[in-house]
């Protein structure tokens, strides 16, 4: 399905290119490199989701691979950005779909200059599931040994996770312009906000939680867990969306890439789910929480100053990499140990 996809945008990018004067060739360079950005942001995603995604029934799985793909890439790739313009501006929808049309160069000055906020949101969000992941004391496995079992036994601290978060978000006022406060502070309790909401769903689904559960059992309750899914997604979106207008202002362009770069994330997903890869390389979850909480502080760091995008890529891939690597340096010493 992946492939399709990405034949149909490739196709669709080579028309768009030949009609507005980009050139096809140019038009499909700049897909294709936009789909490797989004991958490379969002594997660690993919990681995170197949953990979640183990858990589900079939029904749940499916409405994410569908419905889900659908809000992935017109919701959050399409639709978030014109809605945000929109509030900026102070515009109504129709003017700001013009804009990205005619005047693409307006249209992503004025989505830039929300990046602060929009930052603050996602990277409070991300942050809030990567200190979940390693304030988790249920777990019993530790990627970084006594140091991660130490933060581990901090989780037994009530709210530990929230103070944290909140210590982070109230520290960065020390750093940014006086003009910025307000609206940075009150995007990143928004995003606070919604990460209890969603991880507070199991009492409201009456699911019972589990060990070893990284954001709580609500993730595993049907709906809660697509919206967490959902949510999830957005968070890791938004730096891809304004990462894209580096490489260019085509809105249409950046669309079609990153639909075929969220279409390989959704298949890596399933891959994961139905090789059971986490159960073999028992760090590579580990590796992509580590991840998530990198690109946190890159988002929360990016409300001061601009962070290359393939730095963003290139921690979130050496993370992965080098949990695939203790997988399975703990697999064979397992095996010798078991062979003696």
């Amino acid at each position: 399905m992946s492939f399709i996809v990405t034949a149909i945008c490739v196709a669709i990018a080579g028309w768009w290119g030949s009609q507005n004067g980009m050139g096809v060739m140019t038009a499909l360079w700049l897909v294709l490199v936009l789909g490797v950005l989004e991958v490379s942001l969002s594997f660690d995603n993919a990681v995170v989701n197949a953990g979640v995604l183990k858990d589900m029934d079939e029904f749940w799985r499916q409405m994410f691979l569908t419905v889900g793909i659908l809000v992935a890439v017109f919701g959050m790739r399409l639709v978030f950005p014109i809605v945000i313009v929109a509030v900026a501006a102070d515009m109504s929808v129709a003017p700001v779909i013009d804009m990205a049309l005619t005047d693409p160069d307006q249209y992503g000055k004025i989505l830039t200059d929300c990046y602060p906020a929009i930052a603050a949101f996602g990277g409070m969000f991300l942050l809030l599931v990567f200190l979940a992941f390693v304030f988790n004391h249920e777990r019993h496995l530790h990627w970084l040994g006594a140091f991660e079992q130490r933060l581990a036994g901090l989780g037994k601290v009530d709210n530990i996770a929230i103070i944290c978060a909140l210590g982070v978000l109230l520290s960065m006022q020390w750093f940014l312009p006086a003009e910025l406060h307000l609206r940075v502070l009150s995007a990143g309790l928004a995003g606070v906000i919604l990460f209890i909401a969603v991880d507070s769903l199991d009492s409201v689904f009456d699911v019972d939680e589990g060990e070893g559960a990284t954001i709580g059992a609500a993730k595993r309750s049907g709906i809660a867990a697509f919206m967490y899914l959902e949510v999830l997604d957005a968070s890791f979106s938004f730096d891809g969306v304004i990462g894209a207008f580096a490489i260019t202002r085509d809105v249409v362009i950046i669309m079609l890439g990153l639909a075929i770069g969220a279409m390989f994330v959704r298949s890596m997903t399933v891959y994961l789910v139905h090789k059971g890869t986490l159960d073999e390389y028992v760090f590579l979850e580990h590796g992509a929480h580590y991840a998530i909480g990198a690109l946190a502080f890159i988002m929360l760091a990016g409300t001061v100053a601009h962070i290359p995008e393939v730095i963003t890529g290139l921690v979130g891939v050496g993370f992965i990499a080098l949990s695939l690597y203790s997988s399975v340096r703990h697999r064979k010493e397992a095996a010798a140990t078991a062979a003696q």
